[in-house]
């Protein structure tokens, strides 16, 4: 081959290449991490990026209540991470509507002046975990990721990412990241009837689950602790509402009187979750302004 030919060679090679990389992913780009102290994670084209939130939640540890004691141990497990202690990923399970995530948001709140940051990513996007690790690691913050009314269907490809970034790869997480989650079912995994023939009964008396129930349970039992919320009985349900109309500016004479009529909404509703009386607050305060 001539060397014009091969220089003409090279050269479309070069190009074919060039429009190649416009195709592939790229790696993901650091953020301005002093745009906000809440990021969520998008993709775009195939390419992950951290979006700093605009407007964060403002709610407050104090805004939640009849939660004392579940509030009690996110506070504690979060103090020790932002102090640089040892401190254990979180899953919070239970009822809908009792304030799981907003406790957590309420913790960005109180230690973000002390350096807690924290990166909200979907369902399916958790294979993207060990990009964004990457991405923080080496930052003076603690990074909270965030995952919310997470639960899986057989499958998917984010329960390993995740099963293996909290406990089990060779890439972990570094220390200056946890994940805190939030779902309605402890196990993250659809049970079925069936899987209860799957236990075995032991000489001894003991009761074994079968490999299809460990594989279930096994998720959960990776997040080091977990924090369980109850529905609301009707006296704590209506303290929250009590709470949520003075937020509003509702006077106490006000207060008393709704207390029927939330009970309503709450009928109406079907559930007396911290939620339900937000929302009758919500809804209460502004017709009494209008």
């Amino acid at each position: 081959m001539n060397p014009q030919a091969l220089e003409s060679l090279v050269a479309r090679a070069e190009s074919l290449l060039l429009r190649l990389e416009q195709w592939l992913p790229q790696p993901a780009a650091a953020p301005d991490w002093q745009a906000s102290t809440a990021f969520r994670w998008r993709k775009r084209s195939g390419t992950g990026v951290l979006q700093p939130v605009r407007q964060v939640a403002t709610i407050r540890l104090d805004a939640l209540v009849e939660v004392e004691p579940q509030k009690q141990r996110l506070l504690r497990n979060t103090a020790q991470f932002v102090a640089g202690r040892a401190a254990n990923n979180v899953l919070l399970t239970g009822a809908r509507g009792t304030g799981k995530s907003s406790l957590i948001k309420a913790c960005l709140n109180e230690f973000a002046p002390q350096g807690l940051r924290l990166i909200e990513v979907d369902k399916a996007d958790l294979v993207d975990l060990p990009d964004i690790v990457d991405l923080v690691a080496g930052r003076s913050e603690r990074f909270v990721v965030f995952c919310d009314d997470l639960s899986f269907d057989e499958g998917e490809a984010g329960y390993k990412a995740l099963k293996s970034m909290l406990d089990g790869s060779v890439a972990q997480a570094s220390d200056n990241v946890l994940i805190y989650a939030t779902s309605n079912r402890r196990h993250l995994l659809p049970e079925y009837m069936s899987e209860n023939l799957s236990y075995r009964h032991t000489e001894d008396g003991e009761v074994h689950p079968g490999e299809v129930v460990e594989e279930k349970i096994s998720l959960s039992e990776r997040f080091g602790l977990w924090i369980s919320f109850y529905p609301f009985t009707q006296a704590e349900y209506l303290a929250i509402v009590a709470q949520w109309l003075r937020a509003f500016g509702v006077d106490e004479a006000r207060i008393a009187a709704a207390y029927q009529e939330s009970l309503v909404w709450a009928l109406e509703r079907g559930s007396r979750s911290g939620r339900v009386a937000y929302q009758f607050a919500r809804d209460f305060a502004g017709r009494m302004a209008s």
